[in-house]
């Protein structure tokens, strides 16, 4: 009773939207209980004291999904953030998102005509798939026919009127990256992002894993590559733990067919983020029934990430040692199966080899000449994505005994040399699909030279990259009736803002008045469509004067 009593702190109180209050204590504890409930340090914890993962492997954790968080980890939230929060606050209008955050900048969000619905469950797998209303069908079937057009700008013209429409925000994304303005092309794939998310089921999960989308449905492609291309930009950006996070949802998105092979790419962002565990854990849960290590960059990849980890003092000594006797085993079974990655990597990471190995036909131009097409298209991807995690030199001076070593198994005929020669001789005729188009999707120039003419012959579409063979088609576009040459151009003109419209009496003659009349009335309706297009760019919409404002603007009627 003598002790001095503590003053209490006066607590706020707010309102949420149904007029209840809400104490300013509660929220915290609520944001508290959020942030302990994904921390992965109260993770269940083994009786030798080590903690264990007992989560899901392909689970997706929502704070890893904003790019946001890990700058803030980099830079601290003041460089990240700076004078954004209270503009934050004044915005309205806009839904909580996981996969982006809504801009300011974007236009106001209506709904689309896209929509998700549950086909069925299977053995707790749970298959969903997107639909596309009558409504978002017209304009997608507008779409192909500015795609046939070849020209831009009226992808640009669907997008002012439709600025929500996926498959025109990915095509002109590509646009942009090419005329080499990135920070619109990524801008516009978030807006793609936005609007599909605004389109989920209400059971439809991003963490669980238990998500399926069949990629051979064309409305469900759209958000595959739009997630690809949102962490390639991520991954340029310098956020590879977080565009890692995307590649786990893609993969979980369809695990089996991978239908971008996004297994040619976890391993790097594994390495990029310092994500050394799952990398391993990944490749001893899926070795068995997928046979990782028969890629390249996997068979590469895991022995790396053993070998950083054996560098890692936090970790025992016993762990530590472990760790450096499967890197040494692996790194020699990586360069018995595939002797062509030796060289290129050191050559792209400016390291002269020894004489020895420099010398040895096993690792020389032989073994890259000697490969099929399907195998040097794998190499000359990962060499040409992951060469710049070798070039540390502590990486190259653990390379290098093990390069002999297996130069001496080599001299000796090993069982070893002579079995994995014989499985790169039956294996590798030819790439997949998902293969070839992960490399399209990836543009790294030394696998894109190694395509084969049947896919570099054909035309590849941003949207809809290398489709597969066994689409399942839901609705299909009408065919296009042939209108004769000869019709006016006032004509075509209403016809392209009304597709049903005719123009009874459209009386025509031939002869050289009819030919100039005609050519002035094209260049009337061409400066007629200019002059639409600035009304639709520049198209702003004024608020009138408020009662409470009487030195409003005097013109107001």
């Amino acid at each position: 009773s003598n002790k001095p009593r503590k003053k209490k702190k006066k607590r706020k109180t707010k309102k949420n939207s149904a007029g209840e209050t809400v104490e300013d204590n509660d929220l915290e504890d609520i944001e508290s209980l959020l942030e302990r409930i994904e921390d992965p340090r109260l993770a269940p914890q083994s009786q030798g004291g080590l903690s264990t993962d007992s989560r899901p492997l392909l689970y997706v954790e929502h704070r890893n999904l904003n790019p946001e968080n890990e700058l803030k980890r980099y830079f601290g939230a003041r460089a990240v953030l700076g004078d954004q929060r209270p503009r934050q606050r004044q915005r309205q209008y806009v839904r909580s998102m996981w996969l982006t955050a809504p801009k300011n900048t974007w236009p106001r969000y209506s709904k689309t005509g896209i929509t998700m619905q549950l086909l069925d469950t299977r053995r707790g797998v749970q298959h969903f798939t997107f639909e596309h209303h009558r409504e978002y069908q017209q304009v997608q079937f507008k779409f192909l026919d500015a795609v046939e057009s070849m020209d831009p700008n009226n992808i640009v013209l669907l997008l002012q009127m439709n600025p929500y429409h996926v498959d025109s925000l990915l095509q002109l994304s590509d646009v942009c990256r090419m005329q080499e303005d990135q920070e619109m092309a990524r801008d516009l794939i978030e807006r793609a992002l936005y609007s599909l998310e605004c389109a989920f089921h209400p059971v439809f999960s991003l963490t669980s894993g238990t998500c399926r989308l069949d990629y051979r449905r064309p409305e469900n492609r759209a958000f595959f590559l739009a997630l690809f291309k949102h962490l390639m930009f991520l991954e340029k950006r310098g956020c590879p733990r977080t565009a890692l996070e995307f590649c786990k949802l893609i993969l979980s998105l369809d695990p089996e067919d991978d239908p971008l092979c996004v297994l040619l790419l976890i391993d790097f962002l594994s390495l990029r983020a310092r994500e050394y565990s799952f990398l391993t854990r990944l490749f001893q849960e899926w070795e068995s029934h997928r046979n990782l290590s028969q890629l390249p960059n996997f068979a590469f990849s895991v022995p790396l990430a053993y070998f950083f980890l054996s560098q890692q003092e936090e970790r025992p000594e016993l762990e530590r040692g472990q760790a450096r006797e499967r890197a040494a085993r692996l790194i020699q079974l990586a360069l018995i199966m595939f002797p062509s990655v030796l060289m290129p990597l050191l050559d792209h990471c400016s390291v002269q080899p020894d004489a020895r190995v420099a010398s040895h036909p096993f690792f020389g131009l032989n073994a890259q000449i000697s490969q099929s097409p399907a195998l040097n298209q794998l190499t000359s991807l990962y060499v040409g994505r992951t060469h710049a995690l070798w070039k540390d030199p502590a990486v190259m001076a653990w390379l290098e005994p093990h390069a002999h070593e297996v130069l001496r198994m080599v001299d000796a005929r090993d069982a070893l040399v002579q079995e994995a020669e014989h499985k790169r001789k039956i294996r590798y005729q030819s790439a997949p699909r998902n293969i070839y188009r992960h490399i399209i999707l990836s543009e790294m120039k030394e696998a894109t030279a190694a395509l084969p003419l049947e896919v570099t012959s054909q035309p590849v579409m941003g949207f809809d990259p290398l489709p597969p063979l066994d689409s399942i088609v839901s609705y299909t576009r009408p065919e296009r009736t042939s209108h004769p040459s000869n019709e006016s151009t006032l004509s075509l003109f209403f016809r392209s803002l009304l597709p049903n419209f005719n123009l009874q009496g459209d009386i025509r003659h031939d002869g050289d008045d009819e030919a100039g009349a005609a050519q002035d009335l094209n260049q009337g309706v061409n400066r007629l469509m200019a002059a639409m297009r600035d009304m639709l760019a520049n198209i702003q919409f004024q608020e009138p004067p408020r009662e409470d404002n009487p030195e409003g603007d005097g013109d107001w009627d």
